[in-house]
This record gives C-alpha cells, sequence and structure tokens, in this order.
C-alpha cells in the first residue's frame, strides 16, 4: 500500500512546498514592516494589513514621475506616484488612497481612478504587493511635493522620452524604481530577433492611450 502523502496544490494549480503549511512567524514588527519567517523563508511583510496603490498617471501624452530621497538606497529614486493603503485608516478604498497620493505627491487630482490590477513586489522576500491605478483626466490644484519632509520633486514626462529622461537621471545618480519598467518595457522589448530581423516594440498600449 502506498502511504505518501497527497502533494498539496494551489488554487492555481501549482504544488506547494512544504513550508506552504508552516505558521508565520513575527521576529520583529515595526509600525509599517514586519520580518517573518515561515518554514525555511525569511521575509518581510506591511504590519497591520498596510496595502499600498502605485499610480500610473498619463496627461496629454506626458507621464507623471516623483522623485525623493529613499533611506534604505541612501539616494534618491525614481518613481511613479504611490501610497500606502490603510495606514491610517482600516479598510480604506485603494481608489480613495491613490486619488489622495496622487494629489498630495503630484499635485494633479484625477477624474477617474481605473483598477489595473494586484501585482507582487519582489515576491522573494516580501510579502507586499500593489494596487496598479491608472489616473486619467488630471487636473492640477496644487504644487505637489508629498506631505511635510518627504520634498518630492515632480516630473511630467513626455511618453517618447522616457528612456531618455531615466537615463539622464542614472547619471545624475539617481536610482530607478522597477515599475518604471512599465514605461520602459516597449523599448527593452523592441530587439532584434535571433535571425536578425528588428521585432516590434510591444505597446504600453490600453493603460497609456487615455481610453
Amino acid at each position: 500500500m502506498n502511504h505518501d502523502p497527497v502533494q498539496k496544490h494551489s488554487a492555481a494549480g501549482h504544488p506547494l512546498p512544504d513550508d506552504a503549511d508552516q505558521p508565520a512567524e513575527i521576529l520583529w514588527q515595526g509600525r509599517f514592516i514586519e520580518a517573518r519567517r515561515k518554514g525555511k523563508w525569511e521575509y518581510v511583510g506591511r504590519a497591520r494589513g498596510i496595502g499600498a496603490a502605485v499610480i500610473l498617471a498619463v496627461d496629454d501624452g506626458h507621464v507623471l514621475l516623483v522623485e525623493q530621497y529613499r533611506v534604505p538606497l541612501g539616494a534618491p529614486c525614481l518613481e511613479l506616484p504611490a501610497g500606502l493603503v490603510g495606514d491610517d485608516v482600516a479598510g480604506e478604498p485603494i481608489e480613495t488612497a491613490a486619488g489622495r497620493e496622487l494629489e498630495e505627491e503630484t499635485g494633479y487630482r484625477a477624474g477617474r481612478l481605473e483598477n489595473a490590477g494586484c501585482f507582487a513586489a519582489s515576491p522573494g522576500m516580501v510579502s507586499e504587493t500593489f494596487t496598479l491605478i491608472v489616473a486619467r483626466d488630471l487636473v492640477r490644484v496644487g504644487p505637489g511635493g508629498g506631505v511635510e519632509g518627504e520634498n518630492i520633486v515632480v516630473h511630467r514626462v513626455p511618453l517618447d522620452e522616457v528612456a531618455d529622461f531615466v537615463a539622464e537621471r542614472r547619471r545624475a545618480g539617481v536610482m530607478m524604481d522597477v515599475k518604471l519598467l512599465l514605461l520602459l518595457g516597449a523599448g527593452l522589448i523592441g530587439s532584434t530577433l535571433p535571425d536578425g530581423r528588428q521585432a516590434p516594440a510591444t505597446p504600453l498600449a490600453p493603460m497609456l492611450r487615455g481610453h
């Protein structure tokens, strides 16, 4: 008789490692993050059920980017506008938080906010996910810059000049947030195929065309 344990699978059909059934042990907890261990895995997560929203804000063929000093990096970083969800008010709607953060950081208010889905930030070491919110029908209502002490610099960059702008800021010593690949991906993919033909750039489109 076969007594081998039955392999468990995730809802998506992937075999689960043994660690998946282990309880998560909190090794350290701060106000915003926790260090956890689950089986052999050590990782970091948000405390208190806090979430995050990242905002893709396109205005008349331009995208809004923000630049601010990031203490963990020891350098300024160029990013999409973003912010925490539920850090002050538990159960806060994602769209409400995204609209607030967009206005605080960039000075722009969105007439429409569209949920483009949930994404994992760095799944090998961080349990945090973020929801991508597409902001449309933008109106400038203030200077932006974030709340006191954030000192955020706002950049309104033409979509067809993002790659050059990123290269310029990189030369100035600015780090790049990985989520900028959303804007750079088409140019990176539009390269030479193995047979020597030029691959077409993949459009970023339904998000960036303002539909």
